[in-house]
């Protein structure tokens, strides 16, 4: 079925205006409406009522000129130029010279004019006409589209970037609402920003058809969310590619339910987001140079409030912000990452300095008293008895075995920072594990602390990396020992469950102030009370990072002059670990 276009013949002579109907009707190309008219002012009249495809205009007019009157039709009608074809009944170049100046699209001379002849320059003024006004609409589209792209790409803040995108884009398409849908690796994904924020309730569906929330308030019934408009979770992970543009019979034609742009190779997303009030397109950001751009969420725009049907332009002009939108957001990732880098550049080489003042003050004393018992030892060996020789031997071994201790507890603290640790689970046996090293600890805390043991449950089929879950054992153990310089009891619990164990070390020492509770597991942090007590604040940070390895907890339990818990739960069986800096 061929598009009828409304024509307008502005000619005093009647038998002239029969003859162009006729020809016109004629045309198998094209249908015309044709309205009449034999005066300027009737023609005006006309104009201001009928929008008019093309225009067939005499250049002799009862009451005025035809170059006057296409003057005043276009200051006073016409907003954007309607084809106008001039007609007179003489060939004067001078004439034509003059019309075409004025914007007239052509020129005919009624005495050549031919059936043939008036057909073809109609339809040729119709379709640069139309090739004239999709320019136009081009060239706004693309300056509204710069706009937006300018004021997307002012921030290098993702969050505020994301904020002007929605609020551009709904006023370019004029919706209800304008979303951005953000996937993550390991979850369903969710609406990072919205263009209203106190908007209705929008629902999540999977593929099993079950609804749930997504954080907004006023719910109502299940059938009325469901009514509210539909937003779809992320299904398996899949690569999508920009889709070519429909060609339709016209310009304002309807797309489908969903314009499927960027999603025609992903059949499960195309079966979700199939909904008449959302226009979907995807933010595909680059790669790392890999041809295939990744994934990075959805922009949705969503019009429920009226019967809108979604058209080719606003889906061009969704996609085409899109792209802005995925340069403005990788942006501020690697900025972001930079950030990130430098924070943690700055995080290594404070703790840098940290570990050479630690271990600058920390080697003095003990290396004094090597030196001290050494250099006793080889100037007065003969003078001193076997039980003095043996007191100094012992200092020397046990201050030798604290600075041992202290690089392997400064190389296992920056493995951490590295985020580069050893873990290799085995399965153990707790009881004869926590034995041993009980014992060990026994033989080196004197008499002034008794140490007890106590077992529950049942503790069998544990893995767990026995390196590190020594590690946890002696620094915790050391430190209700070092902190309880009064003496008195120190007890090591061990329960068993189905699925973890549980252990806890529990003093009666001089307990750690609630203010300086925060910061006890980051390293080098220490209680506001220790006065003379040697230490590096190392202990719980190390331990804290071999439970975490573990895929476990710890926490703490402490008052000032009462005692300090420190409790650790551990799966049996481990999962895989999530790794977390120690100073963080």
């Amino acid at each position: 079925m061929l598009d009828i276009r409304t024509l307008l013949i502005i000619d005093d002579c009647a038998a002239d205006r029969k003859i162009y109907r006729r020809y016109l009707l004629k045309d198998p190309h094209q249908s015309y409406q044709i309205l009449e008219a034999d005066c300027a002012e009737e023609g005006l009249a006309l104009c201001r009522k009928v929008r008019c495809d093309v225009i067939l205009l005499d250049f002799c007019l009862p009451d005025m000129s035809g170059l006057e009157l296409f003057d005043q039709m276009q200051q006073e009608i016409f907003k954007t130029s309607v084809p106008v074809i001039m007609l007179t009944g003489r060939g004067d170049e001078e004439v034509a010279v003059q019309v075409m100046k004025r914007g007239a699209l052509d020129y005919l001379v009624k005495h050549h004019l031919t059936q043939d002849v008036l057909q073809l320059a109609v339809r040729n003024a119709i379709k640069q006409s139309c090739l004239q006004a999709q320019l136009q609409k081009t060239q706004e589209r693309q300056r509204l589209i710069a706009t937006t792209a300018l004021r997307i790409r002012q921030s290098l803040n993702l969050e505020q970037i994301l904020n002007t995108a929605v609020a551009e884009v709904q006023e370019l398409l004029k919706c209800d609402r304008v979303m951005v849908y953000q996937f993550a690796p390991d979850t369903d994904g969710k609406i990072v920003a919205s263009s209203v924020e106190s908007y209705r309730t929008v629902e999540l569906c999977d593929q099993a058809g079950d609804w749930e929330k997504v954080g907004e308030q006023g719910a109502g019934s299940s059938e009325q969310r469901k009514e509210r408009g539909k937003l779809i979770t992320h299904s398996p992970p899949c690569t999508l590619h920009p889709a070519p543009l429909p060609v339709l019979p016209n310009s304002q034609s309807p797309i489908p339910y969903i314009y499927e742009l960027g999603l025609c190779n992903c059949v499960s997303l195309k079966e979700q987001f199939n909904t008449k009030a959302n226009l979907v397109v995807p933010i595909n950001v680059s790669n790392n140079g890999n041809p295939t751009p990744k994934l990075w969420g959805l922009l949705i725009a969503h019009h429920n409030s009226g019967d809108r049907q979604w058209q080719t332009d606003d889906a061009e002009m969704l996609n085409e912000v899109s792209v802005q939108l995925a340069i403005a957001i990788q942006q501020a990732e690697l900025l972001a990452q930079t950030q990130a880098a430098l924070a943690k550049e700055k995080q290594l080489n404070v703790f840098k300095s940290q570990i050479i003042a630690t271990v600058s003050h920390e080697y003095r004393t003990p290396l004094t008293s090597i030196l001290a018992a050494a250099s006793t030892l080889v100037k007065h060996s003969q003078q001193l008895d076997e039980s003095k020789q043996e007191r100094f031997l012992g200092i020397i071994e046990q201050k030798a075995r604290y600075m041992s201790k202290l690089v392997d507890n400064m190389l296992l603290v920056n493995q951490f920072e590295l985020e580069k640790p050893q873990f290799k689970p085995i399965p153990l046996d707790l009881l004869q594990f926590f034995s041993d090293l009980i014992e060990q600890e026994r033989e080196t805390a004197g008499d002034r602390h008794e140490l007890i043991f106590q077992i529950t449950g049942n503790h069998q089929e544990f893995w767990g990396d026995r390196g590190l879950l020594q590690q946890i054992f002696i620094n915790l153990m050391s430190n209700a020992i070092k902190y309880s310089p009064n003496g008195g009891t120190v007890e090591f619990h061990l329960i068993g469950k189905e699925s973890e164990v549980i252990f806890y070390i529990k003093d009666r020492g001089i307990g750690i102030p609630v203010t300086d509770q925060e910061n006890l597991f980051q390293s080098f942090s220490r209680g506001s009370n220790v006065d003379t007590i040697p230490g590096t604040g190392l202990g719980l940070a190390i331990a804290k990072g071999c439970v975490e390895l573990h895929g476990g907890n710890i926490t703490l339990w402490s008052e000032v002059g009462k005692g300090t818990q420190v409790t650790v739960s551990l799966p049996k069986i481990w999962p895989i670990p999530q790794l977390s800096p120690l100073s963080t």
